[in-house]
């Protein structure tokens, strides 16, 4: 166990590159410093691959291009309906071409790769079609909204062999969840025993389409922002298979809007370890983010608590802050020159036909979970 403890500690000082070292003082042995991580350039090489998007409902589709562009991919054309949301995309990645209808970017034979950020009940329909057209697809969350879409997603991907992979940004997007992966893969807090994701979002009432408020669209709250979670549950437990132990879902503050749902959560297990979720439209309009996002991985040496968005209970500005207890000491990292692996990856994966970015089964059954703990809810109702 020594031993063991000792290669933690290497492994963390070494892999954090420990510079900018400030130390707050000790509590007995036990030692809390902020780390700051040295940038390392990231390679990207350019123009490996073709893509295109087709529909860009939620703002989620700048990140997700902006993903696939720093793993290679050259973006060529765009389709979407609504031209208030083409300006705003051209204005931001202006080399796209503007093509006449979703037809012309699948049968266009040089194009590989299709990205959407559609409204949710039509993300998996689209999907299905660019797997038939002999394209991959990546597409926001949620990749479908109910189980009989996953079931059709499933079946077509397995007849085409192309990829239908789904952008868990909340992980694959933020630098200390990023991290925290490095360091649980490497046995800094031993075996991982329990995830808590909290994941507040603001409303930002007054902006959102009509909808946005209908469940029939959205999918229900577990399935559209839930799925962020179920995706870090399975990812951080090691869980290649899973159960849910309750889960309720409710409209507590919106009766104006009946088809909607404000709160949910959810307790589950795996065969990897146990979780808890909480996901909800409340975050108060002085937070200076959309929403505090926390990940708390417990494991039987220590555990590792990730400030996604903000850290209110800190001086330390803005997010991707970690923070990690082990048996021998306590810091701080910030997280915000660790580098983003999923577009190199997910772009090696279109030119090699691999699973190295995110497997189909892991995908899948993050959506899967997702959409069970919807079925299952219960109804939530707060008498006041």
């Amino acid at each position: 166990m020594k031993e063991s403890n000792s290669d933690r500690r290497k492994f963390i000082k070494n892999s954090t590159a420990l510079s900018g070292m400030l130390l707050f003082g000790s509590l007995s042995d036990k030692t809390k410093s902020t780390t700051i991580i040295k940038p390392v350039p990231m390679k990207v090489y350019p123009n490996r691959i073709k893509f295109a998007v087709i529909n860009i409902n939620h703002s989620h589709i700048n990140s997700m291009t902006e993903a696939v562009k720093r793993g290679g991919g050259e973006l060529v054309a765009l389709y979407a309906k609504e031209p208030e949301l083409v300006a705003a995309y051209l204005k931001k990645f202006p080399e796209a071409k503007l093509a006449k209808s979703e037809k012309e970017i699948l049968e266009d034979p040089s194009i590989q790769l299709v990205l959407s950020s559609g409204i949710p009940d039509e993300r998996a329909p689209l999907g299905i079609r660019v797997m038939q057209h002999g394209k991959d697809y990546l597409t926001d969350k949620p990749g479908a909204i109910s189980l009989e879409q996953l079931a059709e997603v499933k079946k077509v991907q397995k007849e085409t062999k192309r990829i239908y992979l789904i952008m868990y940004s909340e992980r694959l997007e933020n630098k200390a969840t990023i991290k925290a992966s490095e360091l649980v893969k490497a046995g800094a807090i031993g075996n991982v025993i329990q995830t808590v994701n909290l994941a507040p979002h603001r409303i930002s009432n007054g902006t959102r389409p009509d909808w946005f408020y209908d469940k029939k669209r959205f999918g229900g709250i577990l399935t559209d922002i839930g799925s962020h979670q179920f995706d870090q549950f399975l990812h951080f437990t090691g869980s290649t298979e899973a159960e849910i132990l309750l889960s309720q879902t409710g409209n507590v503050h919106y009766p104006q809007h009946p088809n909607f749902e404000d709160f949910g959560d959810v307790m589950l297990k795996g065969n990897g370890g146990t979780g808890y979720i909480r996901v909800d439209w409340f975050t108060p309009d002085a937070l200076d983010t959309w929403g505090d996002g926390r990940l708390t991985i417990l494991g039987t040496e220590g555990y590792i608590e990730v400030r996604k968005n903000t850290d209110i209970a800190s001086g330390n500005k803005g997010g991707n802050h970690l923070y990690m207890v082990t048996q021998k000491e306590m810091l701080h990292i910030d997280c915000n020159n660790v580098n983003l692996p999923f577009g190199a990856l997910f772009v090696d994966d279109v030119l090699n036909r691999t699973e190295t970015a995110m497997t189909h089964k892991h995908c899948f059954l993050a959506t899967e979970m997702a959409l069970t703990a919807q079925k299952l809810a219960r109804p939530l109702v707060l008498k006041k």
